[in-house]
């Protein structure tokens, strides 16, 4: 680990530190990723590639440091509840899809049915009907 490395994660905990004591100097003091990194002055992805585990280390604080829930979190939780709604919908609709099918097909063949019955009674005596396969 060079000093450039070392330099990077001790302002990340400082940066930690700081937005935990609602202390921020550079970011807007909420606590996430964006913030955490405008805070120690290091580039996002640089936080998340080379410290995940600083970053890690960020939202357990987060969640035992204070009440507040990560705002990747709440927006996951946010999804979450959404899609499950959607799901629940798309299934009762697929439901009354099947019911529809179901009925529509029983319909056809009740159709079918007296059609095939008119044909035989419009066929004059003297012809015979082929069986249908």
């Amino acid at each position: 680990m060079n000093q450039q490395h070392r330099d990077e994660r001790a302002r990340i905990r400082e940066a930690t530190d700081r937005l935990l004591a609602s202390q921020a100097v550079v970011s807007d003091g909420s606590l996430t990723i964006v913030a955490l990194a405008a805070e120690a002055g290091v580039h996002r992805m640089a936080l998340l590639k080379r410290h995940a585990d600083l970053k890690n280390e960020f939202y357990e604080r987060v969640r035992t440091e204070t009440t507040q829930v990560p705002e990747t979190e709440t927006r996951l939780r946010k999804n979450v509840t959404m899609l499950k709604e959607r799901v629940s919908a798309l299934t009762e609709e697929n439901a009354t899809l099947k019911d529809q099918a179901t009925h529509l097909a029983l319909a056809g063949a009740v159709l079918a049915d007296r059609l095939r019955k008119a044909e035989e009674a419009r066929l004059p005596d003297n012809v015979l009907r082929f069986p249908r396969p």
